[in-house]
């Protein structure tokens, strides 16, 4: 019986998807050569991979940029009042609304900037937030 479970998981594990594996790789180093990725140690690897998952978010705060706002606008001290009081889980949605992701890329948050601008609408009241994920950039009306 051990022998057959050992044949089994072998089987389930390691033959049956060498082939998609295989084909996989292949692509994979193509795109990504095996040799860059000796570099790291496997912790440095999964960041860089999947980007960080702690986060200071009053260093968030730090390293926004303004653009027709400044720090002391009423609507920039509400904004980081409001988000500030937000459960965890809420300030890793605003990452995803602002960035597409719920995660800082590789490098770290020190260096992860974004700007929140005024659109400058008559009415900004009838406007909702929005964001330009590949830029970093939450658009926030007054």
């Amino acid at each position: 019986r051990k022998e057959f479970v050992d044949l089994y998981v072998n089987y389930v594990f390691n033959e049956s998807i060498r082939k998609p594996f295989e084909d996989f790789m292949k692509g994979f180093l193509r795109g990504c050569p095996g040799t860059k990725w000796k570099m790291f140690l496997p912790a440095e690897l999964q960041i860089v991979l999947e980007g960080h998952t702690e986060f200071d978010w009053h260093l968030l705060e730090k390293n926004a940029r303004y653009i027709r706002y400044t720090e002391l606008d009423q609507t920039i001290r509400n904004f980081w009042t409001v988000f500030h009081k937000l459960p965890e889980e809420k300030k890793k949605m605003f990452l995803v609304f602002l960035s597409g992701s719920d995660r800082i890329p590789g490098y770290t948050l020190k260096h992860f900037i974004f700007s929140i601008v005024d659109p400058q609408d008559k009415n900004p009241d009838e406007l909702y937030p929005s964001a330009s994920t590949c830029s970093f950039i939450l658009f926030l009306p007054r």
